[in-house]
């Protein structure tokens, strides 16, 4: 079998193990230190009984994306190295947050202006890192799309659009985990078809004009995107409705940070709004509710994001973690087609 295939399927496996172990220790640490979840007033009513609930139990995806990820990928192509950055670096902008909210027990961690600084800050020193890597440049799509130096202001839009809106998905038991999930698996096997289809090895410059080692690292980014999906299932095993913890925006910005740098490092970005299309409908239904009632003082929706409004609807929580996550892979198989015809 070949490397890659054997690396991935061991990434996916390590990082389950991983997060699924870590939750009979982190959870009571959590219980201990009382960092529980303070649950908004405006929200569901249902949410309530979730208060105190452990919440940055994302240290165990975090955990478990790293660890895997750096066992069975090499470190020496910048693709891995720079996904990690981004998954660990955005992961610690939620620490933050979720840390402030803890310590002054309120369900508001940081300021708006603190996340947009951080966040800007971020995704510029990022964007300019990949525009100057040789591997990634300023191409989008595979090599055929080429923004030159408006890559950077796109790439910016990516990273900060994809980090809020994993941040804003995960508002139920179990949600966010399964999509980004069902979004990472389509990306390693999007990653390993893609590694697969070049008959001579990254070692040296291929028939077809490939850079020597831009292969390897993109089989270290699939090693990276099975760790990733491997991190939210093991977290799924203690946090499925009823959840025994929750990922905080310590998880959420992590998984945001990691779904960013699957699509921009692997240069298939605009793949992105297709396989999180449901990232992309909680964000507008949250902007559309927002500019309604504003402009109007009228509501588009029972509540935003989308996923309460089907939850004061009267759909079950599970029942609408499993519709987000049908979608997601049907949005995901289609993804996964168009590469293939277009790659």
């Amino acid at each position: 079998m070949n490397t890659i295939v054997v690396n991935s399927l061991l990434a996916l496996l390590v990082a389950f193990g991983v997060a699924a172990l870590l939750g009979p220790l982190v959870i009571p640490v959590l219980h201990r230190l009382k960092f529980g979840q303070q649950v908004r007033d405006d929200g569901p009513k249902t949410h309530l009984k979730k208060q105190n609930t452990p919440t940055m139990g994302g240290i165990m995806i975090l955990v478990a994306v790293l660890v895997a990820t750096l066992l069975f990928s090499d470190r020496k192509y910048s693709l891995t190295v720079w996904a990690l950055l981004m998954t660990a670096l955005f992961g610690l902008v939620g620490f933050l947050d979720d840390f402030i909210k803890i310590a002054k027990k309120r369900s508001l961690g940081l300021r708006a202006w603190q996340k947009i600084v951080a966040q800007f800050v971020l995704s510029l020193g990022f964007a300019i890192a990949l525009y100057y890597n040789k591997n990634v440049g300023s191409t989008i799509w595979l090599d055929r799309i080429d923004l030159g130096v408006f890559y950077i202001p796109f790439a910016m839009f990516v990273i900060i659009a994809t980090v809020n809106s994993v941040n804003l998905i995960d508002g139920l038991d179990g949600l966010s985990s399964s999509v980004t999930s069902v979004y990472s698996l389509a990306t390693g096997v999007m990653l390993v078809l893609f590694v697969l289809s070049f008959p001579k090895t990254a070692a040296e410059p291929d028939a077809q004009g490939d850079p020597a080692g831009m292969l390897d690292g993109l089989s270290g980014l699939a090693a990276f995107a099975f760790a990733v999906a491997g991190g939210c299932m093991g977290f799924l095993v203690h946090n499925t409705y009823p959840a025994k913890v929750f990922m905080g925006d310590l998880g959420a910005f992590t998984l945001g940070g990691a779904v960013a740098a699957m699509a921009l490092l692997s240069r298939t970005s605009l793949l992105l709004p297709l396989m999180g299309i449901l990232y992309v409908a909680t964000s507008v239904s949250v902007i559309l509710q927002v500019g309604s009632y504003k402009l109007r003082k009228k509501r588009i929706f029972r509540m935003a994001p989308l996923h309460h409004h089907f939850e004061l609807g009267g759909t079950p929580e599970t029942k609408i973690v499993s519709m987000y996550t049908v979608v997601t892979a049907i949005a995901s198989a289609c993804a996964l087609l168009i590469f293939w015809f277009c790659k």
